[in-house]
């Protein structure tokens, strides 16, 4: 995608759109005591119902206990972090884009009239409760660290949101930028906290290919090397969060040991068609090998976010394709695009396998942010119509994910991964 510019002067919350709220008619007399204590029984039966005894919360404060799923196995406790539903929370975000200063346009829906409603949903996972992103709690589990995310525009999208949610402790600073934002570095003063943006396509080398000076959609991947920039920077991070998919769906040409092996989507007859998921496959095997694999690496926790969905109806980016839904829909409804399934178990199988390698060489750890299936069921909090796409005006981005938003939920998760690895992250 183009240049996604950040807008440092925070315009109107809304925009021209704002939220009515419905006016109160308030009963009188012996009314108002009937209503007050005929809803009070009824709140009391529905509470009692809806938060059963066993229900925890995944943190709250520094000293609350960690009970998840995160490994991509269920525990015998109660919690199955990154299985849940969505459920309405009118107390809506901790932030908007008055009091976000770092809000690209992009992502900013509610300054370009969409309905704000999408807001007033929160992550339910079964059988525990998710406290409201802490942004205090997050900065001090990585103060002094150095935190990335390696992948593509959704990379930066969740890093986006994370900046909005720290913001609302400290104003990060932008220490550096390339021309697209693709590679972005910022810093908590207080806190000696940098955040970074890492641009990776595929994880491992790749190169475009081009005909006399204009670029083509297909590429050159290298399956045995990891990304270059990415290894030239892992002596500067701490904390690496990876993913990578929407770029494998195309036609790339694939080389190991710099011979040429295959092709996804190939049409040659003397070339091996090799399937999307079984180069993602290969991809994500190769980084996460090589992430400590270098001298200077000082990566404690890899971790690995699945594969989003797009939400894309009657078509795509190009064909007139549209995300106009208003609500979440429920677990058996649940939309995904083009491999969303396989993806996600394509990279928890490799994030697990890494991790049993590591354990036996004592290496760096390795954790799963599955959102998958969380996200799969968010149509309402794309973009759409409602952003700044001068470079394609007209055109719907169901794709990306609104500020604030859904995709604010990937934050609560890592934090909840932060809280498990918080003690091992204080010590080195």
């Amino acid at each position: 995608m183009a240049n996604e510019s950040e807008s440092i002067t925070p315009p109107n919350l809304y925009g021209t759109n704002p939220i009515k709220k419905p006016r109160q008619i308030l009963p009188s007399g012996r009314t108002t005591l009937a209503v007050i204590l005929l809803s009070t029984v009824v709140f009391v039966l529905v509470f009692s119902n809806y938060y059963p005894e066993q229900i925890q919360i995944v943190y709250g404060s520094a000293h609350t206990s960690h009970q998840t799923a995160i490994t991509g196995h269920e525990d015998n406790g109660n919690c199955k972090l990154f299985n849940g539903t969505w459920i309405r929370d009118l107390r809506g975000p901790i932030y908007n884009n008055m009091t976000c200063p770092t809000m690209p346009d992009s992502k900013n829906c509610g300054k370009y009239g969409k309905q704000m409603d999408y807001v007033n949903w929160r992550w339910m996972p079964h059988g525990c409760d998710m406290a409201m992103f802490e942004p205090q709690l997050f900065l001090n589990i990585v103060q002094g660290k150095t935190l990335a995310f390696a992948g593509d525009s959704m990379g930066r999208n969740q890093m986006e949101s994370l900046l909005c949610l720290l913001s609302q402790v400290e104003a990060p600073i932008k220490v550096h930028s390339d021309t697209e934002d693709k590679f972005i570095t910022w810093h908590f003063r207080s806190h000696n906290f940098t955040l970074m943006a890492l641009w990776t396509k595929f994880l491992v080398e790749e190169s475009q290919r081009e005909i006399n000076g204009t670029l083509l959609q297909s590429h050159d991947m290298h399956l045995d090397k990891l990304d270059a920039r990415l290894a030239a920077n892992l002596h500067e991070i701490n904390i690496l969060v990876v993913s990578g998919s929407r770029w494998f769906f195309r036609k790339n040409y694939l080389y190991e040991e710099g011979k040429l092996i295959g092709c996804i989507y190939c049409s040659e007859d003397n070339i091996t068609n090799f399937s999307v998921i079984s180069v993602i496959q290969r991809a994500f095997r190769t980084a996460l090998s090589n992430l400590d694999s270098h001298q200077e690496s000082r990566l404690q926790l890899t971790v690995v976010r699945t594969a989003t969905t797009a939400h894309f109806e009657n078509g795509d980016w190009n064909t007139g394709g549209t995300c106009n839904r208003t609500e979440p829909v429920g677990e058996g409804t649940a939309m995904t695009g083009t491999g969303e399934l396989e993806i996600r178990n394509v990279q928890v199988e490799e994030a697990n396998r890494a991790q049993k390698e590591n354990n036996h060489k004592r290496g760096m750890n390795i954790e799963i942010l599955d959102i998958t299936k969380a996200m799969s069921m968010r149509p309402d909090g794309h973009p759409g119509l409602h952003w700044d796409n001068q470079w394609m005006k007209g055109y719907s981005d169901c794709s990306h994910w609104c500020l604030p938003g859904p995709i604010d939920t990937w934050n609560e998760l890592l934090l909840a991964v932060l809280t498990k690895y918080r003690k091992n992250l204080e010590e080195q």
